[in-house]
């Protein structure tokens, strides 16, 4: 296993890139400890798969250096890096048994059939695939490919790093929860470098202790799961994470307090220096609104019923406020008003949390 370092990344598909718009991947600093389990969350093409590459060695970067343990390895082979990679579609081979498929990366590098035979039967008992070990690969549905896939990637005591892109896209919906918990179990037992590569929040949150959120080829936020819920340090993270996603409104500063139309609406970070010039944007998650007696005056366009809570919509001017109520709570039908909890209601300048 490996600390792995990025150290002023940079990269672009174009031989001479002119504009910020033609990096892949903007400037980034970054660190993986040894033993976590980490996730790169973010949309498709906001450069999550490009930067994985890069770890493995597929890509080389524009710009920047690779460090394992302190070792520049930007120009090492991926071969000489010991990275397991598990890909968004399995990888297997049909003709071989679940256990020649297992075994294969092992006897590949010559290990002792003794050490074989007892490493598969390991991992083979971690993934429940004991019983399927004699059958052919081939006959197998998705999700039992998959785990030949991460058994093939587990198998190794000699990877840096496993790392895991989009793997659980192929698996129908009901598994998927299954092999999220089962990664997890597996992490925990042998606490190796694990990286999974996602675009869904809940895969995210689910399976790592430290989630990098990307957008538009950068690094918005590293943080915890609470972290990302509690405290984005971006409106995009606020938008990407959480169902629905944080209200993010338009505002004014006056001292220590947003105005939103005219109302006073107390914040958790006021500014400690001039905003001028900068977009200023209020946000706060709908699990922190409530109906209050006084308040932002709104209208109730729509209740939609979740099971555990209802999602009301209200509109105040052009802003739309979401907030998440109790089903034994009265919406009001006319002269609705809404109370922002001060610890959770943040200011944001130009989509940055203002520290």
């Amino acid at each position: 296993m490996a600390r792995i370092a990025l150290q002023g990344l940079r990269h672009s598909y174009l031989a001479h890139p002119q504009s910020e718009q033609d990096w892949a991947l903007k400037r980034l600093d970054l660190e993986w400890e040894d033993g976590g389990a980490y996730a790169l969350l973010g949309p498709s093409g906001c450069g999550k798969t490009t930067l994985l590459n890069i770890i493995s060695g597929l890509v080389r970067p524009t710009e920047g250096q690779v460090l394992f343990d302190g070792i520049d390895l930007t120009d090492v082979a991926t071969d000489r890096r010991h990275i397991a990679q598990v890909f968004q579609f399995p990888v297997v081979y049909d003709t071989m048994s679940v256990y020649d498929n297992l075994a294969f990366p092992l006897r590949n590098r010559r290990v002792p059939e003794t050490e074989v035979r007892e490493t598969v039967q390991q991992i083979a008992r971690m993934l429940d695939l004991e019983d399927m070990l004699r059958m052919r690969a081939a006959g197998l549905t998705a999700d039992g490919k998959q785990k030949i896939s991460l058994g093939r990637g587990l198998v190794r005591a000699d990877v840096n790093a496993i790392m895991f892109d989009e793997p659980l896209t192929v698996i129908d919906p009901h598994l998927k929860w299954q092999l999220r918990s089962k990664l997890k179990e597996l992490h925990q037992r042998i606490a190796r470098t694990m990286i999974y590569v996602t675009h869904d929040q809940t895969e995210a949150l689910t399976f790592a202790d430290k989630v990098v959120v990307m957008h538009e080829g950068m690094v918005v936020q590293i943080g915890t799961p609470i972290e990302l819920f509690e405290k984005p340090h971006h409106t995009f993270v606020g938008h990407f994470i959480g169902s629905p996603g944080m209200n993010v409104l338009p505002c004014t500063v006056e001292g220590d307090k947003a105005i939103l139309d005219g109302q006073h609406v107390t914040v958790q970070n006021p500014p400690t220096a001039a905003l001028d010039g900068k977009r200023i944007e209020l946000g706060i998650r709908p699990e922190f609104v409530s109906f209050a007696a006084d308040g932002l005056p709104v209208a109730v366009v729509k209740v939609s019923d979740a099971g555990r809570y209802r999602i009301v919509e209200t509109r105040h001017g052009t802003s739309r406020v979401n907030l998440l109520v109790d089903p034994d709570v009265a919406v009001p039908g006319y002269g609705a008003k809404l109370r922002f909890d001060p610890a959770y209601t943040r200011l944001y300048a130009d989509g940055w949390l203002v520290e």
